[in-house]
């Protein structure tokens, strides 16, 4: 019998409706609720308002992840199950702290022996009642699910089954009979089930349900059903209803059916608690207004801070330097845009060939059964045609109900499409699509059926194109290959950040900020790191010249030659096993030579021995003692990246660990455990923001920066204001700086390389607002008027000031209530 639950077990306190700023935790049964609970006062210490965590419900044993949901109604028993999650949020309550979870709307694992729904769909077929929950094509595959999963074809592997009781066995993998068939001969049983246990290379072109981009491993949920959203919905919102959770991250709405009908539907049933949603925006695209979120998971504000960071003159270098080191084909890495053009192309034909047959399928016959004269007699070859022109020039993730699609699929790609028809007549097939998509040709459900499913498509294709294949070949500099990107254009000039912040705080004070997260494929501080290489990026390509001349032996080929070495410059002194990681999987992503499904192990090898011998080995040390003498300039980009990111508009999540240097490079790298620093490496320093032995610049930088954020919501909320501040002299350009709400100044050193070649700051001054303004980074030291940035820079090259007030320093105040 379940015992009465108190409407609100978690007392209300201090905690902000809306994050000041949250602290991202990846949970895994290795840094389990307790583990999180035992971190709580050091984690409260930093100034965070919120912890955030990671997937909370019931996923499959072993996931380091929890993306891999089987169970929406009950809370992670690896993890410590319901009561550990309640205690971690009594704790965190305590210490002053909310708790903030990601959720995982589209999709669950396809592991029918921990996931209920899917068993019973597979043991009873489309009449299940479970059956609604998965975006399942049955009219495809003759009625039966395909289920990818036997290491060979049936003839090679029928033997390896068994049948036990009413479950059907393939090695660890378990499934559900159909009544009546356990005793048929098994042949014939394995013909009589609702599902098709086949061949796992068969996914790329026979599957016939939904997955989470390519991951066969991962089955749709179609949560635009209420009843499905009731019932994959109800556990969080309990935990929401009881105070145990504050508020959520989505995880990407762009692979549901109608985003914005979800978002409406999860805010009402939330009562509006803080929400941000993980989205990509590329370039001018705005978050659609219509959306009741905060806003972002903030990888839009990622590529604004890296961005400020790069020099724009340099990247043009940088990249002649790989042109010549490495000669790229143009499509094939040498040119961002028809790299990802080509891109495209193979993901649409190969990875996601199945999910574009279902789309083209839809079209045909949305078109035969058409009342409308114009959608018929097009061939399905054509629309097919159409459809895939059409998908490739997408340069967003995907069009939206409340967005203008016209500006999504353009009249432009739609012209360019037309012209790779060699009969005009036929490119009509072009209209009739783009027609669809725009909402044009009608609005029954195969019509709604047809915009969501080009929308799905649309951005699987571009996640698979861009970040898991266009990231991996066009690689002049690695820390412009992030997730929300522009590796074409990756520099941010002052004036447009500035724009970027004010278009934040304007429209979307309450989104989330980022520079590292779970996802990143880079930490920023090794991004940090590359950036300084567009500064002197003849020395970089003079470097590698000398350690990798032309027809070397030993190495695979110069384009990975030249994302290895950047490696190892970004991330410093490393272990060639994490380094030789991550180049597999680089060079599996890119599909170059070789892939994941079609892996060439001799060249796999020789990307491994150039590793350990070169970047990893002797001439390593080159590289290394190259980066140490940029240290001042890497140290700049660190620290000042961190300070901007923590006092910009918006809530700044601070990811596991990157408080102090943090030096990690693609999963799984970045999701090691937690491991909360010991109590005797923290001392009075953290406390009041000095530096010392004991606590790093960067994690002194971050303290005091929290813990502003904190003390003055004020500032940093909703109703504040950003307002640039202007540099006057000979290194004004190299210095930016913005005041919040009138009373916190930020300013930063950028290009600090460029800088010192130009002569240094001589007598540049920042011009601050009227008054005093205390120095947090360096208690005891004030300045006003027309600063002189060599005197504000003396001790760091970033500066976090707080106006003072009648009774004296706001920050000798902090500091005495922090002590």
């Amino acid at each position: 019998m379940t015992p009465e639950r108190p409407e609100r077990e978690i007392p209300d306190s201090m905690v902000p409706a809306t994050p000041t700023a949250t602290y991202r935790l990846q949970l895994q049964p290795e840094f389990p609720f307790a583990a999180a609970e035992a971190a709580v006062p050091y984690l409260a210490s930093l100034g965070v308002s919120h912890l955030h965590l990671s997937p909370v419900l019931e996923a499959v044993p072993g996931s380091a992840h929890g993306y891999d949901v089987v169970d929406h109604t009950r809370v992670r028993k690896e993890l410590g199950g319901e009561g550990g999650l309640r205690s971690l949020a009594r704790t965190a309550r305590a210490h002053g702290l909310g708790l903030v979870v990601d959720i995982v709307p589209n999709h669950m694992a396809m592991a029918p022996r921990h996931n209920r729904p899917l068993w019973e769909v597979l043991r009873e077929g489309p009449e299940s009642p479970y059956a609604r929950w998965f975006d399942i094509d049955w009219d495809a595959q003759g009625g039966r699910l395909l289920l990818p999963v036997l290491g060979g074809r049936l003839g090679t592997e029928i033997d390896r089954f068994k049948v036990d009781g009413d479950v059907l066995r393939y090695y660890d993998h378990e499934f559900p009979l159909r009544e009546g068939t356990r005793e048929l001969p098994l042949p014939e049983l394995l013909d009589a089930q609702w599902y098709r246990p086949t061949w796992w290379r068969l996914a790329r072109t026979e599957l016939n349900y939904r997955r989470f981009f390519s991951i066969s491993e991962l089955i749709g949920v179609r949560v635009e059903d209420p009843e499905v959203f009731a019932a994959t919905h109800g556990k969080i919102l309990e935990l929401l209803a009881d105070g145990v959770l504050e508020g959520l991250r989505v995880d990407h709405p762009d692979g549901l059916a109608d985003p914005d009908a979800y978002l409406r539907r999860l805010h009402e049933a939330t009562g509006g608690h803080w929400t941000v949603v993980e989205k990509i925006l590329a370039d001018d695209e705005p978050l659609p207004a219509a959306w009741p979120v905060a806003g972002t998971t903030g990888y839009d504000a990622l590529r604004h801070v890296d961005g400020l960071f790069t020099d724009p003159a340099g990247a043009g270098e940088l990249l002649l330097e790989y042109r010549r080191f490495a000669a790229p084909q143009s499509d094939l890495g040498g040119s961002w845009e028809a790299t990802v053009r080509r891109a495209a192309y193979k993901v649409i034909t190969h990875e996601l060939a199945t999910e574009f047959d279902r789309l083209t399928r839809v079209a045909e016959r949305l078109c035969a059964r058409s009342s409308d004269p114009g959608l018929r007699d097009h061939a399905p070859w054509a629309l097919g045609a159409a459809l895939r022109e059409l998908l490739v020039r997408v340069d967003v993730y995907r069009p939206y109900p409340s967005t203008d699609a016209s500006a999504v699929v353009t009249a432009e790609a739609a012209a360019e499409a037309r012209a790779v028809f060699s009969v005009p007549e036929e490119a009509h097939a072009v209209d009739v699509v783009r027609n669809l998509v725009l909402g044009r040709g009608g609005d029954g459900p195969e019509h709604a059926e047809f915009r969501a499913r080009f929308a799905q498509t649309s951005s699987a294709l571009r996640a698979k194109s861009v970040e898991d294949t266009a990231f991996y070949r066009y690689v002049p500099l690695l820390s412009a290959n992030e997730v929300g990107g522009a590796p074409g254009a990756p520099a941010v000039s002052p004036k447009d950040f500035h724009a970027y912040c004010a278009r934040v705080q304007r429209d979307w004070p309450g989104t989330g900020t980022a520079l590292s997260t779970h996802d990143t494929k880079r930490s920023a501080d090794v991004r940090a790191a590359l950036s300084v290489l567009t500064q002197c990026p003849r020395r970089w390509g003079d470097l590698l010249a000398e350690l990798t001349p032309q027809g070397a032996a030993g190495v695979p080929d110069p384009q990975v030659a030249w994302a290895a070495w950047q490696t190892v410059f970004g991330l410093g002194p490393a272990d060639a096993d994490r380094v030789q990681g991550a180049l597999l999987k680089h060079v599996r992503e890119a599909g170059l030579h070789t892939a994941w499904t079609e892996q060439d192990p001799a060249y796999e090898a020789a990307v491994a021995a150039f590793v350990a011998a070169g970047p990893c080995g002797a001439p390593g040390r080159h590289v290394a003692g190259f980066r140490a003498g940029l240290a001042p300039h890497v140290r700049a980009n660190v620290l000042g990246a961190a300070l901007v990111q923590l006092t910009m508009p918006g809530v700044p999540d601070v990811y596991q660990g990157t408080e102090d240097e943090y030096l990690a490079l693609v999963d799984p790298d970045n999701r090691k455990p937690f491991a909360p620093p010991r109590p005797s490496a923290r001392d009075a320093a953290a406390v009041s923001g000095r530096v010392s032995e004991k606590v790093s610049e960067k994690a002194a930088l971050t303290t005091a920066a929290l813990r502003l954020r904190g003390r003055r919501p004020d500032v940093f909320g909703d109703r504040a204001t950003y307002a640039p501040l202007t540099a006057e002299g000979p290194g004004a350009a190299h210095c930016v700086a913005f005041v919040r709400s009138g009373e916190v100044v930020s300013a930063v050193t950028r290009l600090s390389l460029r800088l010192a070649d130009e002569g240094g700051w001589r007598d540049t001054r920042l011009v601050l607002p009227a008054g005093r303004w205390a120095d947090l980074l360096a208690p005891g030291r004030e300045f006003t008027g027309h600063a002189r940035v060599a005197e504000l820079f003396e001790g760091l090259p970033v500066a976090l000031l707080e106006r003072v007030g009648e009774d004296g320093p706001a920050a000798s105040a902090d500091s005495a209530a922090s002590g």
